[in-house]
């Protein structure tokens, strides 16, 4: 009877069975691709189909970089090593890679100041971009615009020096007034600064040797370093200005409406093809005779109006996004309008703003392979008149083209990223 009572009983467990492993199906890259890829029978045709094009692509593009050869003084050189392999022809990128970067008119024994002007960008530009950054370190990227212009065109160091001088008097000018009003404030600014470097004029031609480099003329700038040059500035321009025109067009004086409108409606109705060529041929009608206005300030100028019209319109559907309690809100703390603006409205306007703007940015700086049709020399312009025109290098084009695609694919794929960063981190809706 003890027997049988003993198997009577059920069994309890007094340790806790380890948890198996999930299928392998349903975890890892199998449920990835199982759910992604060949979810459904349209899926898995699409699928197919893709990785047939892929395959096709990369058959005929791995053979052509691997056999492809990187030494050779011309064409001839290239294709008597090749001996119809079907490689590319790279020694072209090792033989002119300087023309593609400084163009051919920038003196090689100066082209170590460009080189640590674009090697400093990397130290100026985190203090901006980045949250962590201690704020002492905004100081380098408030001298680095000067220290670069020096270091890309030379002349004497009292020209960005006085430049420097008169935008931190006229800001000082500026917060000291605009206790008294907001635009006599900025009129105040406005015209210390043009007092500075009107002083500084006078200073500079009796001092043209204080910490004088080789100059060096904005015509023989070229590769792809007038792409960067162009592109950061007027990024980094036409994002102020634009801010500007957003809100001026929101504005209540009638004035300072309607010349927003205005500008901004008639800049975004012109190509900036039509800007550039005015900026180049236009602008010298209207200039005092013998006078000497740089072709690339005059781009810039075009480009960054060009951008800031298109920036203004999209931090002005940010500003209609917020809704009215927030400047509700504002009204009841007791701001006025520049408080309100700087610390409860455009925080949260250019927050929603970030894919338009990046947008813009991206676009700029690809448009400005378009000063090459006004005989500027960037890397298109240099892609296609020097080194395509050359005898040497007759018939090279796809090497040439996928050098430049990878530089411009580089740079906007970095500021496409650093976007998506941003939005990550100011993302506070659903903490």
């Amino acid at each position: 009877m003890s027997d049988a009572h003993a198997h009577s009983v059920a069994f309890v467990r007094e340790s806790e069975i380890p948890p198996a492993p999930p299928p392998v199906a349903e975890t890892g890259i199998v449920k990835w691709v199982r759910e992604n890829l060949f979810s459904g029978w349209f899926n898995t045709v699409m699928t197919i189909l893709g990785l047939l094009v892929v395959w096709y692509l990369l058959s005929g593009l791995i053979p052509w970089i691997v056999n492809g050869t990187w030494t050779g003084e011309d064409i001839r050189d290239c294709r008597e090593q090749l001996q119809g392999s079907g490689g590319g022809c790279f020694a072209v990128l090792s033989e002119r890679w300087p023309q593609l970067l400084f163009g051919f008119q920038y003196p090689d024994y100066l082209r170590w100041r460009p080189s640590l002007a674009f090697a400093l960008l990397f130290l100026a530009v985190p203090p901006v971009l980045f949250f962590k950054m201690p704020r002492w370190t905004l100081i380098a990227t408030a001298i680095y615009p000067f220290l670069a212009y020096w270091l890309i065109w030379g002349g004497t160091a009292l020209s960005p020096i006085f430049v420097a001088l008169g935008i931190a008097l006229g800001y000082m000018v500026f917060t000291r007034v605009e206790r008294r009003g907001f635009v006599l404030g900025l009129l105040a600014g406005v015209a210390t600064f043009i007092v500075t470097l009107w002083v500084g004029g006078f200073v500079i031609d009796a001092g043209r040797d204080f910490l004088a480099i080789e100059a060096v003329p904005s015509r023989q700038m070229g590769g792809f370093m007038l792409n960067m040059i162009l592109g950061v500035v007027c990024v980094s321009l036409s994002l102020p200005i634009g801010i500007v025109l957003a809100l001026g067009r929101q504005s209540r004086l009638p004035i300072v409406k309607g010349f927003c409108v205005v500008f901004i409606e008639f800049i975004r109705g012109v190509p900036l093809i039509t800007l550039l060529f005015v900026a180049n041929v236009v602008l010298a009608y209207f200039l005092p005779p013998n006078s000497n206005f740089d072709l690339i300030v005059r781009v810039i100028i075009m480009i960054t109006a060009f951008s800031s019209a298109y920036i203004a319109e999209v931090i002005r559907g940010g500003l209609a996004a917020l809704p009215k309690g927030q400047y509700e809100a504002a009204d009841s703390l007791g701001l006025d309008y520049p408080q309100a603006m700087r610390l409860i409205i455009l925080p949260q306007a250019l927050k929603i703003s970030i894919p338009g703007i990046v947008n813009v940015a991206v676009g700029l700086f690809k448009d400005t392979t378009l000063v090459s049709v006004i005989s500027m020399f960037d890397l298109v312009g240099m892609i296609r008149g020097p080194i395509l025109s050359s005898t040497d290098w007759t018939g090279v084009y796809w090497e040439l083209w996928a050098a430049a695609c990878v530089l411009f694919f580089v740079v906007c794929y970095g500021i496409s990223q650093y976007s998506q960063w941003l939005e990550r981190q100011l993302r506070t809706d659903h903490r």
